[in-house]
């Protein structure tokens, strides 16, 4: 799949594209009252990019010019905006390390 086809809603989504953009991680509190780090970051291919939120360890081992693939992700909308989840059963992974 290619990031200019994602809608907001789409489900299943598998892509795979190049980290341009990644913020320092903040912490943020929960709902239910947990702390967790979370970075943004920008996944780009030949066609476009999208946001996609890093959580807890994902952020140290994903980094601006690494490959990544995209496995049973889902498309949401954030601030009108569509943005990237990989959620509870989705995964993000390095497939080729930037320089």
């Amino acid at each position: 799949m290619k990031i200019s086809e994602l809608k907001a809603g789409a489900t299943n989504v598998e892509l795979e594209g190049t980290v341009t953009e990644k913020s320092e991680p903040r912490e943020v509190i929960t709902k239910y009252g947990k702390r967790l780090n979370v970075a943004n970051a920008v996944i780009s291919d030949d066609t476009g990019s999208i946001a996609i939120s890093l959580w807890g360890e994902t952020i140290d081992s994903i980094n601006v010019g690494d490959k990544v693939k995209v496995t049973n992700g889902y498309v949401g909308e954030f601030r009108g905006t569509p943005q990237l989840s990989t959620g509870k059963y989705g995964k993000i992974e390095v497939t080729e390390k930037g320089n």
